[in-house]
């Protein structure tokens, strides 16, 4: 019985597609093991968001060969799509999968193993118009369950390659979705993550008028399934009509990831993000007002080329506003092939250092007193892991909650009083 390790850089749509991957191998008779362990395949899904991202899938490629000397290393992924000409120098190669490739790894493998021929395939992703599918994708290492509904972006965000990573806007057929999420709730799990590189974007390639909230309600009849939690979404998607239909919704996690990038409209217009910071406020307060409990999270980009000291000032006092629970800091990382990395007027590494310590504390300050709101409150948790005696789990809003208990609480939902309050995370114990 051969062996396979994963490691998955990345968004949950890589994460959805490597546990695809892994089901497939464990259909075939292979064995998985953890990654830092010794295998005779190691799978590198790999990222290209950002600069760091590439490095990271270059290190992780050549790392994994100092494991095991003999082993067959496959590159897929992002990275792989757009650095063909990268990827071949990297020796240590065997197999190298784009993104559409995926779908056929084994088979791929055992062609490896009959023929020991190394081999490229990497279609260009832009002229795929249908979803590719992995079929009912059951397996999953944690107790919530990520699935994919969409792939690819049109939005073409000057700073972002991603679109020519992953093509133009395919959505999955709203029946496979409801069949694998059927089958996710018979294997025990609760809770689902709605994930895609533009879920806002479900069912534009239609040619019924299907959408996002179509489907959702869909979901929301799924015996079994107690929990919706969307993945990051497209801002001008939150409509009155769309939360409105949302609110009827009671498995709907009332956390909403907004992908902001910046607090200045000057900044958001090079970008080429279609929305200005006033819009963006009336969606805050749409959703605040309409969910009593619901956390806003969100992406922030310091450092892009062009930003002034006075911009930069725009989007701080912004955030400030809008008190995001959290907010994910980026420093402008060039791509090459996008708009982006060619203007005028880029910013130096300090400048961004000192933006992005300045938003990472406004941030960390946001999150603490939030979950200091909650000191006294009984909260619902979904428990997820126990390390050392103590179980994590998630509110259905997204706090991170930590309990000392000798009970088995994995994948269990309780209620309990919250009593501490910590940056990270809230402490809870029994009311």
């Amino acid at each position: 019985m051969k062996t396979v390790a994963f490691i998955t850089l990345g968004c949950k749509v890589n994460q959805y597609e490597t546990n695809a991957m892994t089901q497939q191998f464990i259909e075939k008779g292979y064995k998985i093991v953890d990654h830092t362990k010794k295998a005779d395949i190691y799978v590198v899904n790999t990222c290209t968001v950002t600069n760091m991202s590439d490095r990271k899938s270059r290190q992780m490629l050549r790392r994994v060969k100092e494991l095991n000397k003999e082993a067959m290393i496959i590159a897929c992924g992002c990275y792989v799509q757009v650095a063909k000409e990268e990827i071949e120098k990297i020796k240590e190669i065997d197999i190298v999968l784009g993104n559409n490739e995926k779908k056929d790894i084994v088979q791929h493998v055992e062609k490896y193993i009959d023929s020991k021929t190394s081999e490229i395939q990497t279609e260009d992703v832009m002229k795929q118009k249908e979803f590719i599918e992995f079929g009912d994708v059951t397996f999953t290492e944690k107790t919530r369950a990520v699935i994919k509904i969409q792939d690819g972006c049109d939005r073409f965000c000057s700073y972002c390659i991603i679109p020519y990573a992953r093509g133009r806007v395919r959505s999955r057929k709203p029946e496979y979705i409801i069949s694998e999420i059927t089958k996710i709730a018979k294997e025990g799990i609760k809770e689902v993550v709605i994930t895609g590189i533009h879920i806002a974007s479900y069912g534009k390639d239609f040619k019924d008028q299907y959408t996002l909230i179509d489907l959702l309600e869909d979901i929301n009849q799924i015996e079994g399934i107690e929990r919706i939690r969307l993945g990051s979404i497209e801002p001008l998607i939150i409509t009155e009509e769309f939360v409105d239909r949302l609110e009827k919704l009671e498995k709907v996690c009332h956390q909403f990831h907004l992908s902001l990038q910046s607090g200045c409209d000057q900044t958001l217009k090079r970008m080429n993000r279609r929305y200005t910071t006033e819009q963006f406020k009336k969606i805050a307060n749409l959703l605040r007002n309409k969910f009593e409990d619901a956390i806003l999270t969100t992406d922030i980009i310091v450092g892009f080329p062009g930003e002034t000291d006075e911009e930069f000032e725009k989007t701080y006092n912004f955030l400030k506003e809008i008190k995001f629970y959290k907010m994910h800091i980026f420093k402008y990382s060039p791509r090459k092939g996008t708009k982006a990395a060619t203007m005028s007027n880029q910013i130096d590494g300090n400048t961004k250092e000192q933006r992005s310590r300045k938003l990472i504390f406004l941030s960390n300050k946001n999150q603490k007193a939030y979950n200091e709101s909650y000191i006294g409150k009984e909260i619902e948790i979904l428990f997820e892991e126990e390390k050392k005696g103590i179980y994590q789990g998630h509110t259905k809003n997204y706090i991170l909650a930590q309990y000392r208990t000798k009970q088995n609480l994995e994948n269990t939902i309780i209620k309990l009083k919250c009593i501490e309050a910590e940056e990270e995370y809230v402490i809870v114990g029994n009311a």
